[in-house]
């Protein structure tokens, strides 16, 4: 391990049109999830000037069944749809709520990956689809998250929270922020270096007005990064780029799925290649990834190490995990191998299948618009949402393991 070192992270806002697709699809879970928790979804959106198409496949009880839609489930999309958009903010002339454009091209699931993933007679209910997921955690900040990322997010997020309630009144929806930390002794000792780009209002490119953006922008990141890591050695970039009046769908076209290191950690752990956005919970994408997380997180705040990542792998059409890998990067208290153990033999846990996870977490619920900006990971649990941050194994771990 390297005693002195720099990483950065990056964060997008909700207004970013990568994360407008997400929130997009993740709405359209949610939608079906609340009229059948058994639903079937994969929603992949995509956003430019004036227009939001979704693709992909569903199969949801009341919604679409025997390859129909039920009467008014087309227009409670839509709904759905320019809803999010308007929440966001979005009412410019290349990008506005209530004139868009929206096509939806979403269909039935195939039947052949129905049948591979369905419960049926003595199968259990198999994975959606093979694949590596990662989970991580990391001593770095109160929500164990690398604290690179957890500013990123948090910048961003103030920034929004302001402009929806008017305290910032010449910011618009999109957003990007960059956050470089130096590291001693794996600890982040200085902040080195931070980047916001933000979409703004005409004229805060220039003169006074521009001055106001940035002192405003050097205001939430003096709030938000601790005030021993900031210095007069810290670099500030905002909006390097001068202009940034043209920005969401209207300035680059969004997809959902394209910020999956955004969603997780920053870079600081491996990722497995999927995205969780508009995927209902039975493709273990999303609930393997919360799993991990939930797992490594448990770990770290049981004080069995500083950090930790772990990984899980599935095969489509198979209940069982086909491996479970533990890494606490050489800060453990006890041996990775019987932290392993001590995994496998909680019962609660269901055997990490598919089915497991979602009773485990009780993820066959509509909560994941929220999880759709400033992270997957690293926020609070509160009623229903969030259950993958919860600290609640930390004494079975222990127990396991005494």
């Amino acid at each position: 391990m390297r005693q002195s070192y720099l990483f950065t992270s990056e964060s997008v806002s909700e207004g970013h049109p990568d994360k407008v697709s997400d929130q997009i699809s993740d709405a359209i879970v949610d939608l079906f999830l609340s009229k059948d928790p058994e639903a079937r979804v994969a929603c992949e959106t995509l956003t430019t000037t004036q227009l939001v198409v979704l693709a992909g496949e569903i199969r949801c009880k009341g919604v679409y069944e025997n390859g129909a839609w039920a009467p008014g489930a087309l227009d409670e999309i839509e709904k759905t749809v320019r809803g999010v958009v308007k929440d966001i903010g979005y009412e410019q002339d290349g990008f506005h709520w209530e004139t868009l454009t929206f096509e939806n091209h979403l269909h039935g699931q195939s039947a052949h990956i129905a049948q591979g993933v369905d419960a049926s007679g003595n199968k259990d209910e198999g994975a959606g689809d093979q694949g590596i997921m990662f989970g991580y955690a990391a001593d770095d900040t109160p929500d164990l998250m690398p604290a690179t990322l957890d500013y990123s997010h948090k910048i961003l997020a103030k920034m929004a929270a302001d402009r929806h309630s008017g305290a910032a009144p010449f910011l618009e929806p999109d957003s990007k922020s960059q956050v470089t930390l130096r590291y001693e002794g794996d600890k982040p000792v200085a902040c080195t270096a931070v980047v916001v780009s933000t979409q703004h209002a005409p004229g805060y490119d220039q003169g006074e007005k521009k001055a106001k953006l940035e002192e405003y922008v050097k205001g939430v990141i003096a709030e938000v990064i601790p005030a021993e890591l900031l210095s007069d050695e810290t670099e500030y970039h905002i909006n390097p780029t001068g202009s940034f009046e043209i920005g969401g769908p209207d300035g680059d076209a969004g997809l959902t799925g394209r910020k999956i290191i955004v969603d997780t950690y920053g870079g600081a752990s491996p990722h497995g290649g999927g995205a969780f956005s508009g995927k209902d919970p039975t493709k273990v994408d999303r609930s393997a990834a919360y799993i991990t997380r939930y797992l490594a997180k448990n770990i770290v705040a049981a004080g069995l190490a500083q950090r930790c990542t772990i990984q899980l792998a599935y095969a489509i059409g198979v209940s069982k995990p086909l491996s479970l890998y533990v890494d606490t990067h050489g800060t453990g208290k006890v041996d990775d191998d019987k932290i392993e153990d001590a995994i496998r033999s909680m019962e609660k846990l269901g055997g990490l299948t598919p089915r497991g996870i979602r009773t485990h977490l009780g993820l066959n619920k509509p909560i994941y618009r929220k999880s759709a900006a400033y992270g997957h990971f690293g926020r609070k649990p509160e009623d229903e949402f969030f259950p993958w941050e919860k600290t609640d194994l930390v004494d079975d771990l222990k127990a396991a393991l005494a």
